[in-house]
C-alpha cells in the first residue's frame, strides 16, 4: 500500500532536492565544509522543512 505525502513531506522534498543540487554545485556531499554553513539561507529553510515535517504543522516554536 502506498501512502500517500502530506504537504509537509511535500515541502520537505523540494527542500532536499534544493539542498542536495547546492551540495552537488559545490562539489559537496554534505553543508559542513561550506563557508556559508552558519548564515546559509537554504539550509536554514531545509531545517525548517524538516522539524516542519516531524511535528506535521503543530505549534510551538523552533529556533536555530
Amino acid at each position: 500500500m502506498h501512502k500517500e505525502k502530506d504537504e509537509w513531506e511535500k515541502k520537505l522534498e523540494i527542500k532536499t532536492k534544493e539542498l542536495k543540487a547546492c551540495q552537488n554545485s559545490f562539489g559537496f556531499k554534505s553543508c559542513f565544509k561550506c563557508e556559508k554553513f552558519f548564515d546559509c539561507e537554504l539550509r536554514k529553510k531545509y531545517v525548517k522543512a524538516v522539524y516542519e515535517s516531524m511535528n506535521k504543522g503543530s505549534s510551538g516554536g523552533f529556533e536555530f
